[in-house]
């Protein structure tokens, strides 16, 4: 076998192997207090809060609008 199709071989085959260990799991009722803390949310930082809309404003020239549905195109 020539050397580049052994190395994509062996690496499909690792991208196979790790891509079928990482799956999903269905949650328990009994860990659904843990992942419902406060401490799980991401939005629990003001600071970072305010960091990331800051860097959204500066990339995208938008603000405000947390919370509101809608696409962007004037049309609530």
């Amino acid at each position: 076998m020539r050397p580049f199709l052994k190395n994509t071989l062996f690496l499909a085959m690792a991208a196979l192997v790790i891509g079928s260990q990482t799956g999903c799991d269905s949650v328990k009722p009994w860990q659904r207090k843990t992942l419902a803390d406060y401490t799980m949310r991401g939005d629990r930082d003001p600071l970072t809060e305010g960091i990331k809309d800051h860097m959204f404003f500066s990339r995208e020239m938008a603000s405000g609008g947390k919370g509101v549905g809608g696409g962007g195109c004037g049309c609530n």
